[in-house]
Formats: structure tokens, C-alpha cells, sequence
């Protein structure tokens, strides 16, 4: 009996050895499966494989200096920050989507090309995620993000180069999903309780939902926000080893991930937004790797709608421009005094 038990145990070893080598034999960039869609995330050996191919885009969302400085090689920039360069300031809608086609087309992006864009740090996150959104918007099929950023890149033991890439023109057609987008028109209904079947994210900090932190005519948030959570709460945290506190990292993580969004159902419609449209792509991407079925970003969000005096707000606090334009003159006066007093010390010194 011993030694059947022996023998046994024994073949039980060897199936768990075999389990663990075989575990450790997964590849570094095999897609991270506990997400629901993970090959919208790349790695850095997943770009090192296919950068040179022909239907392999890489975009670099810093800035162009901060490109010129050094970037992955073989990575193009589009001349500015992807969020500046694929946005236009004065509208928050696309009315031209022609303007797109041109300028992918340009940069060597067509309908067959593998799209992937990285971010510095944590600061130009997403500058990577409003690439994601708009490509997928536009209806591209192949676009990814390298999570983990550049920080990821150097981490795999990578250099960077500073010899600009060009690639060579091609023609980009849109495909237009219209329902990634989210209007202002379908967030009232929301609002107003006329949609119970959507759900809808303030991905903007604790101090702007409540209204402490105003960056429109009027502070506070939309009704019927099913939750609120900061888009650096969704991300990997990690210690900082100067503070000791924990802070967000620049990676995506499945488990942090599906923890901060797991009030919400992923069968219904789900809309975030932020003030700007730009942090709530970051959510919109989470929520397309989580699996969510009919995700959107609101591209107008705060700036807009805390500015229309007829919308309807919870938390409502208006913005004190009595009390800014006393803290102006008070400025006005600190900094006429520091002019004077700066005179009056060169002309002593000039004697």
C-alpha cells in the first residue's frame, strides 16, 4: 500500500512539473487572456516581430520633440501629440471625416494596416488611447495600444532612435461606427431618466464630479451617473518608493480593471466621459478589453454640457468669477510691486 501510494504521488508530481514548465514555456508576449479582448493590447516583443512588416504601423503620441529625442525605431509621430493631431479645437464633433482618411493615408495607415500606438508615461497615456478610439470610430479593425508604453519598451531591454520614419502614402477608407461615438442628445436622455438601458461613467476625479473642482460655467455632474471613478484609479497601482504611497502606474490591468468597473453591466449600452472626451477614451479602451458590448465615448462631455445653463445637473455649483477677477487684481498688484522692485534694484546696481 506504501509504495502504490508512493507511485502515485509520485505521477502527481510529475503532472504538476509538467504543468508549471509548460506555464513557464508561454511566450512573453502571449495576449493576457483574462481579458476578454486582449490582442488590443500589444507588447514590446509583439512590435519587435512585426514593425518591419508592411501592414504594421507604429505611432509615436508624444510629442514631436519628445519623437526627435528618441522613439521606437521604425515608429512614425504625426507631428504632434496624437490627441492635437487627431482632434480638431474647435469642434468637438467630426464633421469631416475625409480629413482622416488624408491623413492616415498619408502616413502609410490603410484599411489592411496593423495600427499601434504608444505613450511615453503615464501624462500621454492618452494620447495613445484617443488614436484607439478614433481609429475605432472610424471603423479600423486593427489597432492596438503597447501597454505599458514606452516604459514598457525599455523594460524588454529595448533602445530607442532618434532617425525619423516615412512611410510610404496609401489610401484609407473610414467605415464609419457610429455608435462609439456618444452625443450630448443620447447623455440627456440619461439624464432626464428617458434611457434606463444605458449606463453612463464619470471617469473625471471625486472633486469635479461633486462640483469642488469647476472647469466649466458650472461645476457638478450629469444625473444618473451609475459610477464615478478617476481614470488613474483604473489603472495597475504600484508603491512609490520615495513616498511610500500607492499611485497609478502607465499599465492596463485586467484585475484592477475589472474591479473598478464591476457595478456596471457589460450587456447594456455604456457611455464615459470626463471634461474633455480625452481621459474617458482611456475608459472606453478598458471597457473594449473587459468585453463590454456596446461601449461609446462622449466626446463632448463636461466642457459642453456644464455650459449650457438649460442642461440638467446634479451637484450643481457655479463658477465664482467675482472671486477670480479679486485673486487677478491682487495678482496684478504682486506683480507690478516685484516689476518696481526689480527696477529699482538695477538702477542701484547700474550706479
Amino acid at each position: 500500500m506504501k509504495l502504490s501510494f508512493w507511485r502515485i504521488s509520485a505521477d502527481v508530481v510529475a503532472a504538476i512539473l509538467t504543468l508549471v514548465l509548460a506555464t513557464l514555456a508561454i511566450p512573453a508576449n502571449a495576449a493576457d487572456t483574462r481579458w476578454s479582448n486582449p490582442r488590443l493590447l500589444v507588447t514590446a516583443a509583439d512590435i519587435k516581430k512585426n514593425i518591419d512588416k508592411k501592414n504594421w504601423v507604429v505611432v509615436d503620441c508624444r510629442s514631436l520633440k519628445s519623437y526627435l529625442k528618441g522613439h521606437i525605431k521604425g515608429a512614425i509621430s504625426l507631428g504632434k501629440r496624437c490627441k492635437k493631431a487627431l482632434r480638431d479645437p474647435t469642434s468637438r464633433v467630426f464633421r469631416d471625416i475625409s480629413k482622416y482618411e488624408k491623413l492616415l493615408g498619408k502616413v502609410g495607415i490603410s484599411n489592411d494596416t496593423h495600427v499601434v500606438f504608444y505613450y511615453g508615461d503615464i501624462k500621454t497615456i492618452t494620447d495613445a488611447t484617443v488614436g484607439f478610439w478614433i481609429m475605432e470610430y472610424l471603423g479600423h479593425d486593427k489597432v492596438h495600444v503597447l501597454n505599458g508604453g514606452l516604459t514598457e519598451w525599455r523594460n524588454a531591454g529595448n533602445r530607442l532612435d532618434a532617425k525619423p520614419v516615412r512611410k510610404s502614402a496609401v489610401k484609407f477608407k473610414a467605415k464609419v461606427v457610429a455608435s462609439r461615438y456618444a452625443t450630448t442628445a443620447e447623455v440627456l436622455k440619461i439624464a432626464k431618466g428617458q434611457a434606463d438601458s444605458s449606463q453612463l461613467i464619470d471617469s473625471r476625479t471625486k472633486n469635479e464630479y461633486k462640483g469642488k473642482d469647476i472647469r466649466a460655467i458650472r461645476g457638478g455632474h450629469v444625473p444618473n451617473v451609475k459610477l464615478n471613478i478617476s481614470h488613474l484609479d483604473t489603472l495597475r497601482q504600484k508603491k512609490d518608493l520615495k513616498t511610500g504611497n500607492t499611485v497609478p502606474s502607465s499599465y492596463l490591468d485586467p484585475d484592477q480593471a475589472q474591479r473598478a468597473f464591476s457595478s456596471l453591466d457589460k450587456n447594456k449600452r455604456t457611455i464615459a466621459y470626463c471634461q474633455t472626451g480625452t481621459r474617458s477614451t482611456l475608459t472606453y479602451l478598458q471597457l473594449r478589453l473587459l468585453g463590454y458590448k456596446n461601449p461609446a465615448n462622449w466626446d463632448e462631455s463636461w466642457t459642453v454640457y456644464g455650459s449650457q445653463l438649460a442642461y440638467p445637473v446634479e451637484g450643481e455649483q457655479w463658477f465664482n468669477f467675482a472671486k477670480m477677477n479679486k485673486q487677478m487684481r491682487k495678482m496684478k498688484k504682486r506683480l507690478s510691486t516685484l516689476e518696481k522692485f526689480s527696477k529699482t534694484k538695477q538702477s542701484k546696481a547700474g550706479k
